[in-house]
């Protein structure tokens, strides 16, 4: 007599890359910092403000389109560079490029009344998880240990390739 035994399906759980949680991250952020800019034009007098000339309490001129442009920029910049840089130069780009973003998000809610709170509060909140998150994944990227045999047969290696 056989008895059956049910064993449930274990999904498979391979790990993903630090390259790709940033630039998933990445991702992620430009996605909701695209989406909080199409939502703000909602807001009352808007529109009518950026038709009148004005962004927020700037005129709109070519420098302010330049730097609005910049700032979405890095960030979609940041996604195809988290996957293709350097393992060193990645964690050091990404550590500085999330840092930066950190106070600019925050500031996105300068001149906000109580009434937008939760809206510019969620939106920020958002925006600065995905920085820390990051921030975390590029500060604890892993690294490789090497002992003294394996730098002895590497440099015995190049070695070799040079004669």
């Amino acid at each position: 007599m056989t008895i059956r035994t049910h064993t449930p399906n274990v999904l498979a759980d391979p790990p993903i890359s630090v390259r790709a949680k940033l630039a998933a991250a990445w991702t992620s952020f430009m996605f909701l910092y695209i989406y909080v800019d199409f939502f703000n034009l909602y807001k009352p007098g808007v529109v009518d403000g950026i038709l009148n000339g004005l962004v927020w309490r700037f005129d709109v001129s070519p420098t302010l389109l330049t730097v609005m442009l910049a700032s979405v920029a890095i960030p979609a910049l940041m996604v195809m560079l988290s996957m293709t840089l350097p393992a060193r130069v990645n964690r050091a780009t990404n550590l500085i490029v999330a840092s930066l973003y950190i106070p600019y998000s925050v500031f996105n809610a300068a001149g906000a009344t109580w009434e937008w709170a939760f809206f510019y509060g969620l939106s920020i909140g958002m925006e600065v998880l995905l920085l820390a998150f990051i921030l975390r994944s590029a500060w604890t990227w892993p690294r490789t240990h090497h002992d003294a045999a394996d730098v002895a047969t590497a440099d015995r290696l190049r070695q070799d390739l040079r004669q």
